[in-house]
């Protein structure tokens, strides 16, 4: 049986309630009656369970033979599948892929194509809750370019929820994009958004649950851009 293992954007959340949970329990234990020291042990216990369950990283390994697929960069379910103006970046008419990570889906994030990571950058911005649409361009969020193998740019954004207070990008400019490595993380409740070009493939449906690093999303036609 395989050890479950713990991301490390979660380690200090970890031990930082182990601490609270010794500092808690102890002096109720020492103090006070049972059956309070029971009930602050319980809430301490499902407090510790939650954030290791959620904080779980899965050992996942895709291999795929066309280098045009795209992978789920995240787990959760699809939201959106529609054509937008985008206009930070490419100021042109775009297939908006979005992914909505509910507290309880693994909350790392996997490059979904290999290739070279042109930009990456932080964005401040508001909390709303990651389901609406707006929140692509109001929240803070977090913006990665790659540019694949065969020439094409791909826009992927890492979006903060109303729980969300922290994003992580590994994504460095430079730097290659590669199959099976981590993006970055989003902690407690968000949204990974991404557009891509119109004439991509769709092998998902909106509404549907997906698998980061494991679901086959779409595939980019193999042309390369001018």
């Amino acid at each position: 049986m395989k050890r479950p293992r713990i991301h490390r954007e979660g380690r200090n959340s970890l031990i930082a309630i182990v601490l609270i949970a010794f500092l808690v329990n102890v002096p109720v234990f020492l103090y006070s009656h049972h059956w309070v020291f029971a009930v602050t042990l319980s809430v301490t216990a499902v407090l510790l369970c939650f954030v290791t369950y959620f904080f779980r990283n899965p050992e996942r390994i895709i291999e795929v033979n066309d280098p045009d697929f795209l992978v789920a960069p995240a787990d959760g379910r699809v939201v959106v599948i529609e054509e937008v103006d985008e206009e930070e970046v490419f100021h042109e008419k775009r297939l908006q892929v979005s992914i909505f990570m509910s507290p309880f889906n693994v909350h790392a994030n996997w490059y979904p194509i290999e290739g070279t990571v042109l930009r990456s950058e932080h964005q401040s911005g508001r909390h709303k809750g990651a389901w609406l649409p707006k929140s692509s361009t109001e929240n803070e969020r977090s913006l990665v370019i790659i540019q694949t193998q065969s020439g094409q740019q791909i826009l992927l954004r890492q979006i903060a929820g109303a729980m969300a207070r922290r994003i992580v990008t590994y994504a460095k400019p430079g730097k290659p994009a590669t199959r099976n490595s981590h993006l970055g993380f989003i902690k407690f409740g968000s949204r990974v958004d991404m557009y891509l070009p119109l004439d991509t493939e769709m092998f998902v449906e909106l509404g549907d649950a997906v698998t980061g690093n494991e679901t086959i999303l779409a595939r980019l036609n193999s042309k390369t851009e001018e």
